[in-house]
């Protein structure tokens, strides 16, 4: 079993742009080797015994993190400068400095549950059945919370105030405001449970073909935040944990069966966090008019088409 060039760069480029859309990176790892078959299905394989192809994905993930921290540089230093001062004072005063406690809280859930049941949840279910599966399910999650977003906006309490402009609409106070403040206050806005609820979607991405970035946006958006703001607490959410995770396995690339592999999966993850950092500029301006259901319609559509075909196969 070994890892080439042009495999590298095309799991790479895929795990790069599937991680922050809402499609699941997992899935489309285990899934598209899979479908091409042959030398890739084998060589491939993130359920085999010792696979060097789930340290390659631990080196893209590592990418994917650093391409997150510098589409997000400005965030970021605000955030971990708040945090630091917050530490300093014993203290939680400002927007920035309660975005970072908010930060730090959600990502616990998903952090506890990665440690306990992800090697058991790659091992056991990183398949193509269960790949394909899962992948239709996340669609079906997408599609009803986009139904439901759009029924808790049309029974929203609305207050009209007068503006320059003319009339502006403000959400009732259980609700966030999409018009208006700094996209930091918006988000502070949230409560500390709505916050680790928001981050304890991320655990269902343990499962192959469940996406992080889309349960999670799909969990800010049940708590009111627009889409864009959803999707931005998403990618700030996901750059610590994608890169803990990756951090923790980085000793596994050191295994005598990675060392013919190190070229190769330098390749792949230059091409995953390129491929992630224009990913995430284009989906924050996608979701700030658009909505999750094209990708809810894909993962469906995907799901099922392949869950057809290896269960025929």
């Amino acid at each position: 079993m070994s890892l080439t060039y042009l495999e590298m760069t095309v799991v790479g480029l895929v795990q790069g742009v599937s991680e922050l859309f809402p499609v699941s990176s997992l899935g489309h790892s285990v899934l598209f080797p899979a479908l091409i078959g042959g030398s890739w299905a084998r060589d491939l394989d993130m359920s085999a015994p010792g696979s060097p192809y789930l340290d390659s994905l631990v080196a893209m993930h590592v990418a994917t993190a650093l391409a997150l921290v510098i589409c997000f540089w400005g965030d970021w230093v605000r955030i971990v400068g708040a945090l630091i001062s917050s530490v300093r004072d014993r203290r939680i005063v400002t927007v920035e400095q309660r975005l970072a406690w908010l930060l730090v809280v959600a990502t616990v859930p998903v952090g506890v549950a990665g440690l306990a049941l992800d090697k058991v949840m790659r091992e056991y279910l990183s398949k193509p059945v269960p790949a394909s599966l899962f992948l239709a399910v996340n669609g079906v999650v997408l599609f009803t919370v986009e139904r439901l977003y759009r029924r808790q906006r049309a029974h929203r309490p609305v207050e009209v105030a007068a503006g320059a402009g003319g009339v502006e609409e403000h959400p009732g106070p259980s609700q966030h405001s999409e018009h208006g403040g700094s996209d930091d206050a918006r988000l502070a806005r949230l409560g500390w449970g709505e916050a680790i609820a928001i981050g304890a979607c991320q655990i269902l991405a343990l499962l192959p073909g469940i996406s992080r970035s889309g349960v999670t946006i799909a969990g800010g958006l049940l708590r009111g935040l627009s889409h864009r703001d959803a999707a931005r607490f998403a990618f700030l959410l996901a750059t610590p944990v994608i890169a803990a995770a990756g951090v923790l396995k980085i000793p596994e690339l050191a295994r005598p069966e990675m060392h013919g592999a190190i070229g190769p999966v330098a390749v792949g993850s230059l091409v995953a966090g390129v491929g992630a950092y224009f990913s995430a500029r284009f989906l924050i301006r996608y979701f700030h008019t658009r909505t999750l259901t094209p990708f809810a319609i894909y993962c469906v559509i995907a799901g099922l088409g392949c869950l057809a075909y290896f269960s025929l196969a």
